[in-house]
């Protein structure tokens, strides 16, 4: 099959399309067709060498993808070959075929085509396992979303507004704010003009946000406990702005808040299955009456995969980039 490559870590010269051997379905798992994935920020930390594959996993780029059923393992019921799915991986998507476990792999919800799916699952995962499932978002409660224009922000504010919060935003510019108040977000924050903080706490009458979503990590972590609300709830999700900071834990006394920080792609199958069942339980029903919808910036072809990686780097994307194998 014509895979991505890395032929070494760093920039974007290192990908390449190559041949590679077709992989095989084991028992509890399927063999896919890809027909569409997405850059996802692991992706491009892998590239880069930051980010390795969890052990076991293949070393091929892509943590997402749509298609179609092309084999089947021992011990999988209920798919036929040929059947629309989508499905969360840890690894293998920018490829023409993919093996993923069974519990990974979901349908496609109605009334969305096999290209926005491409760019879904990974989000509606991220942000069902960690805003919901994790820091357990309630309605009526404020949710501050930082990089609210992403693939994962534009996921969280939907799902939020759906499910009867309030949604704060941080994002660079008036542009990418339009976005996020097209989409549902009350409280619009310029991280390049104004203090988050201040904001937010202004908004609320001096509450703050009940849950924090965060992918910056450390250069973060202080500013978002003064911004919880008591019994709020911080949910780190990356570390682009480090992974060392200090704090002062009378604060979380205080307040009464929690820091909480998880990863998706290296939990066991069993959790990522959970994770999945509840995304097509409690998310994929909203996209089927299309109250939370795919948003996807543009889509290329697989062997534009460095250009993808350019748009995604450089911010220039509100939503996802998706990538199409023909």
């Amino acid at each position: 099959m014509r895979a991505v490559v890395c032929t070494g870590a760093g920039g974007r010269e290192m990908l390449a399309l190559d041949d590679v051997p077709d992989p095989v379905a084991g028992p509890g798992e399927m063999l896919l067709r890809v027909r569409a994935t997405a850059v996802n920020r692991a992706d491009i930390l892998q590239r880069e060498g930051k980010y390795p594959p969890p052990p076991g996993a293949s070393d091929i780029l892509g943590l997402e993808c749509a298609g179609e059923v092309a084999g089947i393992g021992p011990g999988v019921e209920g798919w036929a070959v040929g059947d629309p799915v989508c499905a969360l991986l840890a690894g293998g998507g920018y490829a023409e075929l993919v093996v993923v476990p069974a519990g990974q792999v979901v349908p496609v919800p109605a009334g969305v085509d096999l290209v926005q799916a491409g760019g879904l699952v990974e989000v509606a995962a991220t942000v069902w396992s960690n805003v919901f499932m994790t820091a357990g978002l309630r309605r009526t409660e404020t949710l501050l979303i930082h990089g609210g224009a992403g693939g994962i922000g534009t996921m969280a504010i939907q799902l939020a507004v759906a499910l009867g919060a309030r949604v704060a935003v941080t994002a660079g510019s008036a542009a990418r704010l339009e976005h996020c108040a097209a989409l549902g977000a009350e409280i619009l924050v310029d991280y390049h003009r104004q203090d988050f903080v201040a904001e937010v706490l202004a908004a609320t009458d001096g509450r703050g946000a009940d849950v924090v979503l965060d992918s910056l990590g450390a250069s973060y972590l202080v500013r978002n406990l003064d911004v919880l609300a008591t019994s709020g709830r911080l949910v780190i999700i990356g570390l682009q702005g480090g992974a060392r900071a200090e704090i002062d834990l009378s604060t979380l006394l205080t307040k009464r808040c929690a820091v909480l920080a998880t990863t998706l792609r290296a939990r066991p199958v069993a959790e990522k299955a959970a994770i999945m069942a509840g995304v097509v339980e409690h998310v994929w029903p909203l996209v089927a009456d299309a109250v939370v919808r795919p948003v996807v910036h543009t889509s290329l072809l697989l062997d534009q995969v460095a250009e993808a990686h350019r748009i995604v780097e450089d911010g220039e994307s509100v939503g996802k980039v998706v990538l199409t194998v023909p």
